[in-house]
């Protein structure tokens, strides 16, 4: 299952011997209102936060963006420089690079907000403003409040189910028919709305049971393992590295071994 780049998936699994059913289940739709972005702004201007961290490649250029239809680009560049910036994983880090900026903190891996606390942790400065992504991270902001800091969390895109969802019902499908060998989880809301869907079409306690007896789960890390373990269900694979061709290869040198052990299989097949 993905949610942005069905081809590239496609291109990977078929490179690695499977044969696959992508279904996209994700679409990050920005907030179309960017009043909250420009208040924001003028707070960044003013020099009201100390630290600013970005979890994401498209929030970040959707405020750029944003932020470049009414300001000089180069007052928001100069902003930044005026903060501690902490940049979560390679994407958000290339618009920095793009904008002549780097990230001041670097988030070891797998590059969870959890590795982020004890980073922020070190900073002497608590102004932190958080920019979310598809959803409120609560634990985070929370965590970041325990350690005395102030928190402002900008929001920028959120997840929704994909215009089209009759891929994602085929997958529900067969999942729940046991039309598949191993499924593939890239982020953590695909779970959620496999199984929003799935419910749709009475197929949740079918989608579920499949899942824990009979399939093969392969997930990209751990923020993608929690809201597996939430609803029950452990990865079979994982990578050592939160990295989707890191997925892909150790999908295909353990999915026949791994699809052994909850049932017989031959060559794997994946959704």
């Amino acid at each position: 299952m993905e949610s942005r780049r069905p081809r590239e998936i496609e291109a990977l699994i078929v490179r690695h011997g499977g044969l696959p059913f992508v279904a996209p289940s994700v679409e990050e739709r920005p907030i179309e209102a960017n009043e909250e972005i420009f208040a924001w702004a003028e707070r960044l201007f003013a020099g009201d936060f100390d630290v600013a961290v970005f979890m994401t490649g498209a929030g970040l250029a959707y405020v750029r963006d944003a932020i470049a239809a009414r300001y000089p680009l180069k007052r928001f560049v100069e902003a930044l420089r005026g903060t501690t910036v902490v940049s979560r994983g390679p994407q958000p880090q290339a618009i920095l690079n793009g904008l002549g900026l780097n990230g001041q903190v670097n988030v070891p891996e797998p590059e969870t907000w959890r590795e982020m606390v004890p980073l922020l942790a070190a900073c002497s400065k608590r102004r932190i403003t958080l920019q979310e992504y598809g959803k409120a991270n609560m634990e985070f902001a929370s965590a970041l409040q325990a350690l005395g800091a102030s928190v402002t969390s900008l929001a920028v895109h959120r997840w929704e189910l994909p215009g089209n969802v009759e891929p994602l019902r085929e997958a529900a499908r067969r999942i729940a028919a046991r039309d598949c060998d191993v499924v593939v989880f890239t982020t953590s809301v695909q779970l959620a709305h496999l199984l929003r869907v799935a419910a749709e079409l009475e197929l949740e306690k079918s989608v579920l049971q499949a899942l824990s007896r009979d399939l093969v789960i392969a997930s990209v890390g751990p923020i993608t393992d929690e809201a597996l373990a939430e609803r029950g269900l452990k990865p079979d694979i994982s990578p050592a590295h939160p990295r989707m061709g890191a997925l892909m290869r150790k999908a295909a040198e353990q999915s026949v071994e791994a699809m052994a052990r909850k049932r017989a299989g031959a060559l794997p097949r994946f959704s």
